[in-house]
C-alpha cells in the first residue's frame, strides 16, 4: 500500500534507473511506474518516446498521478550541440506531457555526473564542489538545470539534483557500466591464461584518485532527495571514497583468482571488437544470457576513464550536512556488482 508517493522513474532501464526501480518497488511507502522498460517484475511501464511531444504528452495520462520524478533518461551524442539539444527536449517533453496530465508532481530528481565539471574536456582542478562556476558550453546539463528551476517555479514543484560519478551495478547493455567492461575484459584475460593487465596508463593505474558511485546506493540516496526538506532545491555530490586504480584491479583479479601484472596501454575500442567471437564461445560454454558482444561493452568509455591522467574527486560535504550519511565502501561494490552479474548469467 501506497502512502501517497507515486514515482515515475525516467530511464529505467538504464543503470541508474534500474536500481532507482528495484529499491521503490521494494519500499512500502511507494508506487512505481517505469519509463520505458523495465527488468523488474510487476512494474507497471509507459512506453512513452521522450523525443516527441504529443506521443509523451498522450502516454503520461496513465501517469496522472505522480508525485516524484526520477529523469536518469540519456541520449548521448559526439557532438555535444547536438547532444545537448536533443536532451533538452526530451526532459521539456516530459515536463510538459506531466502538466497536461494534471499531475502533482511535488520534486523532481534530475542526474548529472562529473561532466558538469568538464572532466570530458580534459584537466581539471580537483575536488569538485557543487557551487563551482560553469565553463563555456554547450553541456546538456546546464540547459536541463536551467529549465528544470525555471518549470519548478513556474509550476510550483520542487527539484534535486544529484551528481554522481562512474555508475557501478550489475545491469548489462549500458554504456557506462564500468563494472562489465573490467569484467568481461577480465574473462578474455582468464580464458587466454593471461595475468590481468590494466589497459591504461601507468599514471592512471597507480598515480591519479578516481570515484565510483554504486547504483544501489544512489538509489537510496535519491529517496532521500525526493523527500528530505534539505534536498529542496539543491544539487549534491554523491560519490564513494577516492581510490587508485591499482587499488581497485587487484581485486578484479582476486575475484576471477588471477594474478596481476604491469598495466599494457592499449585502445580497448580498437583492440576488442575483434574478440567478439572468443566472447561468444565463452558464452556457449558457460550459458550466458547476457547481450550480445556489440552492445555488452561500451569499449571507449572504458578507454576515457583508464586513460584519464588527473585527479576525479567530487567534495562530498555538503551532502553529508544535509543529511545523508551512509558511509561508502568502493571494493564491496564492485565485489557486488561481479557477483550478480554472475547470477544473472552475464558474465562467467
Amino acid at each position: 500500500m501506497s502512502n501517497g508517493n507515486v514515482a515515475l522513474v525516467v530511464g529505467a532501464s538504464g543503470i541508474i534507473g534500474n536500481a532507482l526501480v528495484e529499491t521503490l518497488a521494494a519500499h512500502p511507502d511507494w508506487t512505481v511506474r517505469a519509463l520505458r522498460h523495465t527488468e523488474v517484475q510487476g512494474v507497471a511501464t509507459i512506453d512513452a518516446d521522450l523525443h516527441d511531444a504529443a506521443a509523451t504528452a498522450a502516454a503520461l495520462r496513465d501517469a496522472s498521478d505522480t508525485t516524484h520524478v526520477f529523469y536518469a533518461a540519456l541520449a548521448p551524442h559526439s557532438d555535444l550541440g547536438h547532444e545537448e539539444v536533443v536532451n533538452l527536449a526530451m526532459l521539456e517533453n516530459l515536463l510538459d506531457g506531466l502538466k497536461v496530465t494534471g499531475a502533482p508532481v511535488q520534486r523532481v530528481v534530475l542526474y548529472q555526473g562529473a561532466k558538469v565539471y568538464g572532466v570530458h574536456l580534459g584537466k581539471v582542478h580537483a575536488p569538485f564542489y557543487e557551487n563551482d562556476p560553469r565553463y563555456l558550453g554547450p553541456n546538456f546539463y546546464y540547459a536541463q538545470e536551467d529549465l528544470l528551476c525555471s518549470r519548478a517555479e513556474r509550476d510550483g514543484f520542487d527539484w534535486s539534483i544529484l551528481r554522481p560519478d562512474v555508475v557501478v551495478g550489475s545491469t548489462a547493455g549500458n554504456p557506462m557500466n564500468i563494472t562489465v567492461t573490467m569484467a568481461v575484459y577480465a574473462a578474455l584475460s582468464q580464458a587466454r591464461r593471461l595475468p590481468l593487465r590494466f589497459p591504461g596508463t601507468s599514471v592512471t593505474y597507480r598515480d591519479v584518485l578516481a570515484q565510483v558511485t554504486d547504483a544501489s546506493w544512489l538509489a537510496r540516496a535519491s529517496l532521500w532527495a525526493a523527500l528530505a526538506p534539505a534536498a529542496r532545491n539543491e544539487a549534491f555530490n554523491l560519490v564513494g571514497e577516492p581510490f587508485r586504480w591499482e587499488r581497485i584491479w587487484q581485486h578484479v583479479a582476486d575475484n576471477f583468482g588471477m594474478d596481476v601484472s604491469a598495466p599494457q596501454p592499449m585502445s580497448l575500442a580498437r583492440q576488442m571488437p575483434s574478440l567478439a567471437g572468443e566472447w561468444e564461445k565463452l558464452a556457449t560454454r558457460h550459458a550466458l544470457q547476457g547481450p550480445a558482444f556489440q552492445k555488452l561493452v561500451s569499449w571507449g568509455f572504458g578507454d576515457f576513464i583508464f586513460n584519464c591522467e588527473f585527479d576525479v574527486i567530487s567534495d562530498m560535504g555538503k551532502i553529508r550536512r544535509a543529511g545523508f550519511v551512509e558511509p561508502s565502501d568502493n571494493e564491496r561494490w564492485i565485489q557486488t556488482a561481479l557477483h550478480q552479474l554472475r547470477q544473472k548469467k552475464i558474465i562467467p
